[in-house]
Protein backbone atom coordinates (compact mmCIF):
# COMPACT_ATOMS: atom_id res chain seq x y z
CA UNK A 1 0.00 0.00 0.00
CA UNK A 2 1.21 3.37 -1.03
CA UNK A 3 2.07 5.19 2.66
CA UNK A 4 0.35 9.36 2.40
CA UNK A 5 2.60 11.87 2.29
CA UNK A 6 2.19 15.37 3.89
CA UNK A 7 3.86 18.75 3.84
CA UNK A 8 5.15 20.18 7.08
CA UNK A 9 7.15 22.95 6.03
CA UNK A 10 7.24 25.52 3.66
CA UNK A 11 10.03 28.13 2.73
CA UNK A 12 10.11 30.94 -0.16
CA UNK A 13 12.47 33.71 -1.65
CA UNK A 14 10.88 35.75 -4.32
CA UNK A 15 11.34 38.96 -6.35
CA UNK A 16 8.02 39.98 -3.72
CA UNK A 17 10.00 39.26 -0.31
CA UNK A 18 12.69 37.78 1.36
CA UNK A 19 11.05 35.38 3.29
CA UNK A 20 7.73 33.54 2.93
CA UNK A 21 5.53 35.00 4.76
CA UNK A 22 6.32 38.63 3.29
CA UNK A 23 6.31 36.80 0.23
CA UNK A 24 2.72 35.46 0.78
CA UNK A 25 2.18 39.01 1.94
CA UNK A 26 2.73 40.16 -1.39
CA UNK A 27 1.22 38.29 -3.24
CA UNK A 28 -2.46 38.24 -2.11
CA UNK A 29 -2.06 41.93 -2.15
CA UNK A 30 -1.16 41.66 -5.92
CA UNK A 31 1.83 43.36 -5.23
CA UNK A 32 4.60 43.28 -8.15
CA UNK A 33 8.06 41.96 -7.89
CA UNK A 34 9.44 43.41 -11.31
CA UNK A 35 11.81 46.55 -11.70
CA UNK A 36 14.74 47.71 -13.31
CA UNK A 37 17.79 45.40 -13.70
CA UNK A 38 20.29 46.48 -11.15
CA UNK A 39 22.48 43.40 -11.22
CA UNK A 40 24.67 44.39 -14.57
CA UNK A 41 24.63 47.22 -17.30
CA UNK A 42 22.29 45.95 -20.23
CA UNK A 43 24.74 46.79 -22.66
CA UNK A 44 22.09 47.48 -25.03
CA UNK A 45 20.18 44.11 -24.29
CA UNK A 46 16.18 45.01 -25.14
CA UNK A 47 14.91 43.85 -22.29
CA UNK A 48 15.94 46.00 -19.19
CA UNK A 49 13.73 45.01 -16.43
CA UNK A 50 13.26 41.38 -14.05
CA UNK A 51 11.99 39.75 -10.79
CA UNK A 52 15.36 40.47 -8.83
CA UNK A 53 15.20 39.63 -4.92
CA UNK A 54 16.35 42.76 -3.89
CA UNK A 55 18.19 42.95 -0.47
CA UNK A 56 18.73 39.63 0.08
CA UNK A 57 21.69 39.47 2.28
CA UNK A 58 23.41 35.45 2.47
CA UNK A 59 25.09 35.91 5.46
CA UNK A 60 22.08 35.50 7.15
CA UNK A 61 22.24 32.20 5.89
CA UNK A 62 25.71 31.21 5.35
CA UNK A 63 28.89 31.75 7.03
CA UNK A 64 30.79 34.33 5.65
CA UNK A 65 33.44 32.26 4.29
CA UNK A 66 31.75 29.83 2.57
CA UNK A 67 29.30 32.42 0.78
CA UNK A 68 32.50 32.86 -1.87
CA UNK A 69 32.08 29.15 -2.71
CA UNK A 70 28.38 29.38 -3.92
CA UNK A 71 26.49 31.19 -6.90
CA UNK A 72 23.85 33.13 -5.57
CA UNK A 73 21.38 30.32 -6.80
CA UNK A 74 22.56 28.04 -3.72
CA UNK A 75 22.64 30.93 -1.71
CA UNK A 76 18.80 31.72 -2.21
CA UNK A 77 18.17 27.95 -2.27
CA UNK A 78 20.18 27.30 1.23
CA UNK A 79 17.81 30.59 2.62
CA UNK A 80 14.66 28.98 1.69
CA UNK A 81 15.34 25.25 2.67
CA UNK A 82 16.31 27.23 6.52
CA UNK A 83 12.99 28.26 6.59
CA UNK A 84 11.17 25.20 5.17
CA UNK A 85 12.87 23.23 8.10
CA UNK A 86 12.47 25.76 10.42
CA UNK A 87 8.94 25.77 9.38
CA UNK A 88 8.65 22.07 10.17
CA UNK A 89 10.76 21.76 12.99
CA UNK A 90 12.37 18.42 11.96
CA UNK A 91 15.41 17.85 13.32
CA UNK A 92 17.87 15.11 11.37
CA UNK A 93 19.44 12.60 13.75
CA UNK A 94 22.19 9.91 13.41
CA UNK A 95 19.61 7.81 13.85
CA UNK A 96 16.91 9.10 10.67
CA UNK A 97 19.33 10.77 8.88
CA UNK A 98 19.61 7.74 6.15
CA UNK A 99 16.09 7.81 5.52
CA UNK A 100 15.90 11.81 5.11
CA UNK A 101 17.11 13.28 1.51
CA UNK A 102 17.29 16.02 -0.19
CA UNK A 103 16.12 16.56 -4.40
CA UNK A 104 16.70 20.35 -5.75
CA UNK A 105 17.57 21.36 -8.63
CA UNK A 106 17.69 24.46 -11.32
CA UNK A 107 17.25 24.82 -15.04
CA UNK A 108 20.39 26.74 -15.58
CA UNK A 109 21.98 27.18 -12.49
CA UNK A 110 25.58 28.52 -12.05
CA UNK A 111 26.10 30.91 -15.60
CA UNK A 112 26.87 33.84 -13.63
CA UNK A 113 29.92 32.29 -12.33
CA UNK A 114 30.57 31.18 -15.48
CA UNK A 115 30.60 34.51 -17.09
CA UNK A 116 32.88 35.91 -14.21
CA UNK A 117 35.18 33.04 -14.63
CA UNK A 118 35.22 33.14 -18.44
CA UNK A 119 36.01 36.90 -18.04
CA UNK A 120 39.05 35.98 -15.63
CA UNK A 121 40.38 33.40 -17.98
CA UNK A 122 40.50 35.84 -21.01
CA UNK A 123 41.50 38.73 -18.93
CA UNK A 124 44.10 36.91 -17.01
CA UNK A 125 44.51 33.60 -17.98
CA UNK A 126 43.27 29.86 -15.82
CA UNK A 127 45.44 31.29 -12.55
CA UNK A 128 43.22 33.78 -12.15
CA UNK A 129 40.23 31.12 -11.53
CA UNK A 130 38.40 30.39 -8.52
CA UNK A 131 38.82 26.84 -7.36
CA UNK A 132 35.53 27.10 -6.50
CA UNK A 133 34.53 27.19 -9.93
CA UNK A 134 32.99 23.94 -10.72
CA UNK A 135 31.11 23.77 -7.51
CA UNK A 136 29.75 27.12 -7.60
CA UNK A 137 28.29 26.18 -11.37
CA UNK A 138 27.45 22.57 -11.58
CA UNK A 139 23.73 22.16 -10.37
CA UNK A 140 23.55 19.16 -8.01
CA UNK A 141 25.87 21.22 -5.51
CA UNK A 142 22.61 22.89 -4.59
CA UNK A 143 21.19 19.33 -3.44
CA UNK A 144 24.83 18.64 -1.89
CA UNK A 145 25.16 22.16 0.20
CA UNK A 146 21.21 21.24 1.60
CA UNK A 147 22.12 17.83 2.66
CA UNK A 148 25.46 19.04 4.14
CA UNK A 149 23.06 22.11 5.86
CA UNK A 150 21.35 19.66 7.47
CA UNK A 151 23.16 15.83 7.88
CA UNK A 152 20.55 14.37 5.44
CA UNK A 153 22.00 11.52 4.17
CA UNK A 154 19.36 10.01 2.08
CA UNK A 155 18.89 10.10 -1.49
CA UNK A 156 20.81 13.31 -2.94
CA UNK A 157 19.14 14.61 -6.38
CA UNK A 158 18.99 17.30 -8.50
CA UNK A 159 16.18 17.65 -11.27
CA UNK A 160 16.67 19.51 -14.22
CA UNK A 161 14.05 19.89 -16.48
CA UNK A 162 14.01 23.70 -17.02
CA UNK A 163 10.96 25.66 -15.93
CA UNK A 164 9.20 22.32 -14.67
CA UNK A 165 12.44 21.29 -12.06
CA UNK A 166 11.15 22.39 -8.77
CA UNK A 167 7.81 20.75 -9.68
CA UNK A 168 9.89 17.61 -10.70
CA UNK A 169 11.43 17.66 -7.56
CA UNK A 170 8.69 17.97 -5.13
CA UNK A 171 6.80 15.14 -7.44
CA UNK A 172 9.98 12.91 -7.59
CA UNK A 173 10.47 13.43 -3.75
CA UNK A 174 6.53 12.53 -3.22
CA UNK A 175 7.68 9.26 -4.96
CA UNK A 176 10.09 8.50 -2.56
CA UNK A 177 8.59 9.04 0.14
CA UNK A 178 5.12 6.75 -1.04
CA UNK A 179 6.86 3.96 -2.18
CA UNK A 180 9.25 3.62 1.03
CA UNK A 181 12.32 4.39 -0.02
CA UNK A 182 12.61 7.28 2.64
CA UNK A 183 10.73 8.87 5.24
CA UNK A 184 11.56 12.53 4.55
CA UNK A 185 12.45 14.79 1.49
CA UNK A 186 13.57 18.21 1.30
CA UNK A 187 12.34 19.44 -2.46
CA UNK A 188 12.13 22.24 -4.60
CA UNK A 189 13.80 24.77 -6.70
CA UNK A 190 16.00 28.15 -7.11
CA UNK A 191 17.54 30.53 -9.84
CA UNK A 192 19.48 32.90 -10.05
CA UNK A 193 20.47 34.07 -13.45
CA UNK A 194 19.61 37.24 -14.06
CA UNK A 195 22.99 38.23 -15.97
CA UNK A 196 23.90 39.34 -19.35
CA UNK A 197 23.84 35.82 -21.29
CA UNK A 198 20.73 34.62 -19.77
CA UNK A 199 18.95 37.82 -20.58
CA UNK A 200 20.39 38.52 -23.84
CA UNK A 201 19.79 34.61 -24.72
CA UNK A 202 15.83 35.45 -23.99
CA UNK A 203 16.04 37.77 -26.03
CA UNK A 204 17.97 36.70 -28.74
CA UNK A 205 14.71 34.03 -29.06
CA UNK A 206 11.94 37.46 -28.67
CA UNK A 207 10.87 35.90 -25.02
CA UNK A 208 11.07 38.41 -23.20
CA UNK A 209 8.85 41.29 -22.46
CA UNK A 210 10.70 44.49 -23.50
CA UNK A 211 8.09 46.78 -21.41
CA UNK A 212 10.42 48.80 -20.28
CA UNK A 213 8.46 51.84 -19.31
CA UNK A 214 6.31 50.58 -16.89
CA UNK A 215 8.41 47.20 -15.45
CA UNK A 216 5.72 46.20 -13.13
CA UNK A 217 2.84 45.83 -15.79
CA UNK A 218 5.00 43.62 -17.69
CA UNK A 219 4.12 40.42 -16.70
CA UNK A 220 0.47 40.09 -17.61
CA UNK A 221 -0.84 36.54 -18.32
CA UNK A 222 -3.61 36.21 -20.56
CA UNK A 223 -4.00 39.97 -21.07
CA UNK A 224 -4.00 40.40 -24.98
CA UNK A 225 -0.99 43.04 -24.60
CA UNK A 226 1.29 40.83 -23.27
CA UNK A 227 4.50 40.92 -25.26
CA UNK A 228 6.87 37.81 -23.48
CA UNK A 229 7.51 36.26 -20.38
CA UNK A 230 9.67 38.71 -17.40
CA UNK A 231 12.65 36.88 -16.00
CA UNK A 232 12.81 36.27 -11.96
CA UNK A 233 14.95 34.45 -9.48
CA UNK A 234 13.92 33.01 -6.36
CA UNK A 235 13.58 29.99 -4.50
CA UNK A 236 10.83 27.71 -3.04
CA UNK A 237 11.46 24.42 -0.87
CA UNK A 238 9.22 22.10 0.96
CA UNK A 239 9.37 19.28 3.66
CA UNK A 240 7.57 16.17 2.76
CA UNK A 241 7.09 13.46 5.11
CA UNK A 242 5.74 10.42 5.38
CA UNK A 243 2.14 10.81 7.49
CA UNK A 244 3.15 8.36 10.09
CA UNK A 245 6.87 9.67 10.46
CA UNK A 246 5.28 12.98 10.48
CA UNK A 247 2.35 12.16 12.97
CA UNK A 248 5.11 10.10 15.60
CA UNK A 249 7.05 13.95 16.04
CA UNK A 250 4.19 16.21 16.60
CA UNK A 251 4.79 17.88 13.23
CA UNK A 252 2.16 20.43 12.29
CA UNK A 253 0.83 19.38 8.63
CA UNK A 254 0.26 21.75 6.15
CA UNK A 255 -1.48 19.63 3.33
CA UNK A 256 -1.08 16.55 1.80
CA UNK A 257 0.58 15.61 -1.54
CA UNK A 258 -1.94 13.21 -3.53
CA UNK A 259 -0.77 13.30 -7.06
CA UNK A 260 1.91 13.89 -9.41
CA UNK A 261 2.30 14.04 -13.63
CA UNK A 262 4.59 13.68 -16.01
CA UNK A 263 4.34 13.77 -19.49
CA UNK A 264 6.78 14.50 -22.46
CA UNK A 265 5.60 16.82 -25.77
CA UNK A 266 7.93 15.04 -28.38
CA UNK A 267 7.16 17.98 -30.15
CA UNK A 268 9.69 21.31 -30.28
CA UNK A 269 12.33 22.50 -28.04
CA UNK A 270 10.80 25.51 -27.09
CA UNK A 271 7.20 25.76 -28.05
CA UNK A 272 4.59 23.56 -26.96
CA UNK A 273 2.49 20.62 -28.07
CA UNK A 274 -0.47 21.93 -30.74
CA UNK A 275 -3.41 21.95 -28.42
CA UNK A 276 -1.68 21.85 -25.14
CA UNK A 277 -1.81 17.98 -25.72
CA UNK A 278 1.26 17.12 -23.57
CA UNK A 279 0.08 19.78 -20.91
CA UNK A 280 -3.11 18.22 -20.74
CA UNK A 281 -2.07 14.70 -20.55
CA UNK A 282 -0.08 15.73 -17.39
CA UNK A 283 -2.74 17.54 -15.67
CA UNK A 284 -4.90 13.77 -16.05
CA UNK A 285 -1.86 11.61 -14.98
CA UNK A 286 -1.56 13.65 -12.05
CA UNK A 287 -5.33 13.72 -11.17
CA UNK A 288 -5.44 9.79 -12.04
CA UNK A 289 -2.97 9.44 -9.71
CA UNK A 290 -4.63 11.82 -7.00
CA UNK A 291 -7.93 9.09 -7.22
CA UNK A 292 -10.15 12.12 -7.64
CA UNK A 293 -12.04 13.51 -10.55
CA UNK A 294 -11.58 17.14 -12.40
CA UNK A 295 -14.53 18.82 -10.96
CA UNK A 296 -13.26 18.27 -7.33
CA UNK A 297 -10.07 20.35 -8.20
CA UNK A 298 -10.85 24.05 -6.54
CA UNK A 299 -8.10 26.15 -7.37
CA UNK A 300 -4.79 25.75 -10.40
CA UNK A 301 -1.84 27.74 -10.25
CA UNK A 302 -0.95 28.06 -14.10
CA UNK A 303 1.78 27.82 -15.51
CA UNK A 304 1.03 31.17 -16.87
CA UNK A 305 4.29 32.99 -18.29
CA UNK A 306 2.84 35.90 -19.81
CA UNK A 307 3.84 34.43 -23.81
CA UNK A 308 1.02 34.70 -26.64
CA UNK A 309 1.18 30.46 -27.25
CA UNK A 310 2.10 29.38 -23.63
CA UNK A 311 -1.27 31.36 -22.08
CA UNK A 312 -3.39 30.09 -24.94
CA UNK A 313 -2.37 26.27 -25.28
CA UNK A 314 -2.55 26.30 -21.44
CA UNK A 315 -5.94 27.21 -21.29
CA UNK A 316 -6.93 24.38 -24.21
CA UNK A 317 -4.92 21.52 -22.09
CA UNK A 318 -7.34 23.29 -18.83
CA UNK A 319 -10.46 22.62 -20.88
CA UNK A 320 -9.38 19.74 -22.24
CA UNK A 321 -9.22 18.32 -18.82
CA UNK A 322 -11.69 19.80 -17.56
CA UNK A 323 -14.39 19.72 -19.50
CA UNK A 324 -17.10 21.90 -18.15
CA UNK A 325 -15.78 22.67 -14.91
CA UNK A 326 -13.10 24.36 -16.61
CA UNK A 327 -15.21 27.94 -16.74
CA UNK A 328 -15.96 26.89 -12.73
CA UNK A 329 -12.04 26.32 -11.53
CA UNK A 330 -10.22 29.56 -10.57
CA UNK A 331 -6.97 30.04 -11.62
CA UNK A 332 -4.33 32.33 -11.17
CA UNK A 333 -0.18 32.61 -12.20
CA UNK A 334 1.54 34.24 -9.77
CA UNK A 335 4.35 34.80 -12.21
CA UNK A 336 2.36 38.38 -13.04
CA UNK A 337 4.00 39.00 -9.43
CA UNK A 338 7.12 37.08 -9.24
CA UNK A 339 7.95 37.24 -13.12
CA UNK A 340 9.32 33.58 -13.95
CA UNK A 341 11.66 31.95 -11.82
CA UNK A 342 12.17 29.39 -14.07
CA UNK A 343 14.09 26.41 -12.19
CA UNK A 344 12.60 27.88 -9.25
CA UNK A 345 9.14 28.73 -10.30
CA UNK A 346 7.89 25.45 -9.46
CA UNK A 347 9.04 25.33 -5.98
CA UNK A 348 7.77 28.67 -5.29
CA UNK A 349 4.57 27.89 -6.96
CA UNK A 350 4.11 25.18 -4.64
CA UNK A 351 4.42 27.03 -1.84
CA UNK A 352 2.08 29.44 -3.00
CA UNK A 353 -0.49 26.61 -3.70
CA UNK A 354 -0.25 24.74 -0.41
CA UNK A 355 -0.35 28.03 1.57
CA UNK A 356 -3.67 29.06 -0.52
CA UNK A 357 -5.44 25.70 0.78
CA UNK A 358 -4.36 26.29 4.36
CA UNK A 359 -5.46 30.25 4.14
CA UNK A 360 -8.42 29.86 1.83
CA UNK A 361 -7.30 32.76 -0.15
CA UNK A 362 -6.22 32.57 -3.55
CA UNK A 363 -3.37 34.64 -5.16
CA UNK A 364 -4.80 36.88 -8.63
CA UNK A 365 -3.24 37.22 -12.18
CA UNK A 366 -2.65 41.06 -11.53
CA UNK A 367 -2.55 43.43 -14.86
CA UNK A 368 -5.24 41.39 -16.86
CA UNK A 369 -7.22 44.26 -18.01
CA UNK A 370 -7.78 43.36 -21.45
CA UNK A 371 -8.27 39.28 -21.50
CA UNK A 372 -6.91 37.70 -24.57
CA UNK A 373 -10.21 36.38 -26.37
CA UNK A 374 -8.72 32.47 -26.40
CA UNK A 375 -7.62 32.75 -22.76
CA UNK A 376 -11.41 33.09 -21.21
CA UNK A 377 -11.95 31.15 -17.91
CA UNK A 378 -11.33 32.90 -14.64
CA UNK A 379 -8.43 33.52 -13.83
CA UNK A 380 -8.48 35.78 -10.63
CA UNK A 381 -8.20 39.09 -12.01
CA UNK A 382 -6.53 41.54 -10.19
CA UNK A 383 -7.38 40.93 -6.65
CA UNK A 384 -7.42 37.91 -4.20
CA UNK A 385 -10.45 36.00 -3.65
CA UNK A 386 -10.88 34.40 -0.05
CA UNK A 387 -12.38 31.60 -1.03
CA UNK A 388 -11.91 28.08 1.02
CA UNK A 389 -10.89 25.19 -1.34
CA UNK A 390 -9.91 21.50 -0.91
CA UNK A 391 -7.90 20.43 -3.91
CA UNK A 392 -5.15 22.73 -5.82
CA UNK A 393 -3.19 21.90 -8.67
CA UNK A 394 0.37 23.40 -9.78
CA UNK A 395 1.38 23.08 -13.19
CA UNK A 396 4.34 23.45 -14.81
CA UNK A 397 5.99 23.14 -18.51
CA UNK A 398 9.34 23.55 -19.45
CA UNK A 399 11.39 24.12 -22.94
CA UNK A 400 12.26 20.51 -24.12
CA UNK A 401 8.47 19.46 -23.64
CA UNK A 402 8.88 19.12 -20.12
CA UNK A 403 5.50 18.95 -17.74
CA UNK A 404 4.73 18.47 -14.38
CA UNK A 405 1.66 18.90 -12.22
CA UNK A 406 0.91 18.33 -8.54
CA UNK A 407 -2.24 17.79 -6.85
CA UNK A 408 -2.29 19.39 -3.23
CA UNK A 409 -5.38 18.57 -0.50
CA UNK A 410 -6.28 19.91 2.79
CA UNK A 411 -4.91 17.24 5.32
CA UNK A 412 -7.52 15.29 6.44
CA UNK A 413 -6.47 12.53 9.42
Amino acid sequence: MNRRVVVTGVGMVTPVGLDTETSWEGLIAGKSGIGPITQFDDKGIPTQIAGEVKGFDAAKFIEPKEIKKMDRFIHLALAASQMAMDDAKLVISPENADRIGVIAGAGIGGLPAIERSYRAYMEKGYRRITPFFIPMAIINELAGHISMRFDAKGPNISVVTACATGTHSIGDAFKWIQRGDADAMIAGGAEATICPLAVGGFNAMKALSTRNSEPERASRPFDAQRDGFVMGEGAGLVILEDLEFAQKRGARIIAEVIGYGASGDAYHITSPAPNGEGAARCMSLAIKDAGISPAEVGYINAHGTSTKYGDELETMAIKTVFGGHARAVPISSTKSMTGHLLGAAGGVEAVISILALERGILPPTINLENPDPECDLDYIPNTARKKQVDIAISNSFGFGGTNATLVFRKFRP
